[in-house]
């Protein structure tokens, strides 16, 4: 019978999937949908300011509105650049880190100590994701400008405060697919709490740590209104490097504001690129058990 089945599963996988090219055709014309505004700020970093409008904007450069690499220098000059960006390198991976160090530990624990505590915990972590961000913003300004959290260090600890709900969440969810037999060999063999952690349960838990790596980055690199917020008017992120090429008259140097662009999200495909293959399979593994 268990014979008969397993060769049923092979025919169903083998069968090929009804009107397949119209969901090939489908998704091909939504993901080309998705990449075409970012095809349309690629192409306009290399015109001209003044080509940037209108119908316009859909052109390629041509001779006379092509400007090189002239809206790259002048974008880099106008904004100090790579002092914003050295801020966001900063900000986030140290804050990637201290997601993911301390979410970990503590997503272990409350999957391993079965207590009313633990049940909270995770409860307001669970909660925390579903309160939108602009309920607490001007509360948590106020708090931050009054602990001096207003430097590219002192953010760090206000990202772990929003960034540990989802993190923790999915950590639960993996640790609980750890066979909890691996756990307690290692303690007949006289390894501690910390020990189990650091030696056994993180090397396990590498899927999980780089998908929230990823997903936190993004956040974080990303961000524009927590930052603004937050930080002295001495320190700028590049989401907010970005907002300063528009004037105080409404005037926008679309020219220089579009190669910006193109140089900010430039690390993170990358980062995404080299770490995506591990997204899936953290995600799937982090959701095995809630």
């Amino acid at each position: 019978m268990a014979k008969n089945n397993k060769n049923v599963s092979v025919d169903a996988a083998d069968k090929p999937v009804k009107h397949g090219w119209i969901w090939t055709l489908g998704f091909t014309v939504l993901a080309l949908f998705f990449i075409f505004p970012i095809f349309e700020v690629v192409i306009n970093s290399f015109k001209e300011t003044s080509a940037i409008g209108g119908t316009d904007t859909f052109i390629l450069p041509t001779k006379e509105t092509f400007s090189g690499l002239v809206n790259y220098v002048q974008g880099i000059a106008d904004t100090n650049f790579w002092s914003a960006f050295g801020n966001t390198v900063l900000i986030t991976v140290l804050s990637v880190l201290a997601i993911i160090i301390c979410t970990s530990m503590c997503g272990w624990y409350i999957a391993r100590v079965d207590s009313k505590g633990t049940k909270l915990i995770y409860f307001l972590y669970a909660f925390s994701m579903v309160i939108p961000f602009q309920m607490v913003m001007y509360t948590l300004a106020y708090v931050a400008q009054n602990l001096n959290l207003t430097s590219p260090i002192g953010l760090v600890p206000v990202y772990l405060g929003f960034g540990a709900g989802l993190a923790t969440f999915m950590f639960v969810g993996f640790a609980k697919s750890i066979p909890l037999e691996i756990e307690e060999a290692a303690m007949i063999d006289g390894c501690g709490a910390c020990g189990i952690f650091f030696r056994i349960v993180l090397p396990i838990m590498k899927p999980t740590y780089i998908t929230v790596a990823i997903l936190e980055a993004m956040w974080i690199w990303n961000d524009y209104l927590l930052p603004y917020l937050v930080l002295d008017s001495d320190y700028k992120t590049v989401p907010i490097a970005i907002q300063f090429l528009q004037t105080s008259h409404g005037q926008v140097e679309w020219g220089p504001m579009m190669a910006i662009i193109i140089l900010a999200i430039i690390p993170i495909i990358i980062f995404y690129a080299i770490c995506q293959k591990y997204i899936i399979g953290g995600v799937v593994a982090g959701a095995v058990k809630g």
